[in-house]
């Protein structure tokens, strides 16, 4: 399959699927621990692998079912030098890991390059900390230096973009989404907000958004929000005009607060249908979204209700 980086098809609109709760879907519902939370650690292992291959099959198929384009996530979100001394890796292995994720995900694409939609290849590039409870702040210059590094690794492989998951701090975005237009890799920067609809730090969804833009020449191709559940935020969306630039939701099945997740022994996997009606909710608000996936304690079953509402919203 041909290369999606320029230009990226979810922009000229259609239908977009992307996978659940990766983590939490594999160590609660399928058995398999991930060390450190970081999935690209399954890759070198068989079981590991078979395990992270059946997961985006059973997505790449959905996608096919629903007539949706798909975007296929490499598992990096962890590989980058802020997780090395807790992988005991070597930069070298980090390094190696980014590129054995994108050709683990390329050959996925492959697998499925009869799929009717397109497939678009999505490295995740998580924050420089804890996603739910950042450790510090991180000025634009210092996230722009340190995120640099992954995503040169990753310019130099196949994928079509990066995804600045789970981002909690506007700066951080700035020096991603800055370090992403050096190279001319499309990036897209995905915030969390708490139970009130803010950023972890206090700053609001639309202020972050605004910021990150001013600062970058609208440097994100757009934005999405994950790890939070609809309840959190759908009262902070409003007619202003940075609401148009989200255009993706990978919310979580639970209305737990982040903390309370933290804490949570048991996996709360919500109502999926409940979920996929709030995502038509929304959608209806803001008939510009189009990328529609999942967080933690979501699975298969959130993604299948999910891309049944949008697909008879499509037919309307």
């Amino acid at each position: 399959m041909t290369r999606s980086r320029n230009p990226l098809p979810q922009l000229s609109g259609g239908l977009f699927l992307n996978d659940a709760g990766l983590e939490t879907d594999i160590i609660f519902n399928r058995g398999v621990d991930i060390r450190e939370f970081a999935a690209h650690t399954l890759l070198p292992d068989h079981t590991g692998r078979d395990v992270l291959s059946n997961y985006f099959r059973e997505m790449l198929s959905l996608a096919d079912k629903s007539d949706a384009g798909f975007i296929l996530d490499c598992p990096t979100w962890k590989a980058h030098m802020h997780w090395a001394g807790d992988l005991a890796a070597s930069e070298d292995e980090i390094r190696q890991a980014n590129i054995d994720s994108v050709a683990f995900a390329a050959g996925l694409r492959n697998e499925f390059s009869a799929n009717k939609q397109p497939i678009v290849l999505n490295a995740l590039i998580g924050p420089q900390g804890d996603a739910y409870a950042p450790e510090a702040s991180v000025a634009a210059a210092e996230a722009e230096k340190y995120h640099a590094q992954q995503i040169g690794w990753l310019a130099e492989t196949e994928v079509d973009m990066v995804t600045a998951l789970t981002f909690t701090q506007a700066d951080e975005a700035i020096g991603a989404v800055r370090a992403a237009k050096k190279v001319g890799l499309p990036i897209v920067v995905s915030f969390t907000v708490e139970t009130n609809g803010t950023l972890p730090t206090g700053q609001s969804l639309g202020s972050a958004i605004q910021q990150v833009d001013a600062a970058t020449v609208n440097g994100a191709v757009y934005f999405m929000i994950n790890c939070a559940h609809p309840d959190h935020f759908s009262t902070v969306i409003d007619d202003a005009p940075w609401v148009r630039r989200i255009h993706g939701l990978r919310c979580n099945a639970s209305r737990l607060s982040h903390a309370e997740l933290d804490e949570c022994e048991v996996l709360d996997d919500g109502n999926p249908v409940e979920l996929a009606k709030q995502y038509a909710g929304l959608k209806k608000r803001m008939p510009w979204l189009n990328v529609f996936g999942g967080c933690c304690g979501s699975d298969l079953r959130h993604i299948t209700e999910i891309a049944k509402v949008m697909s008879a919203d499509r037919e309307l």
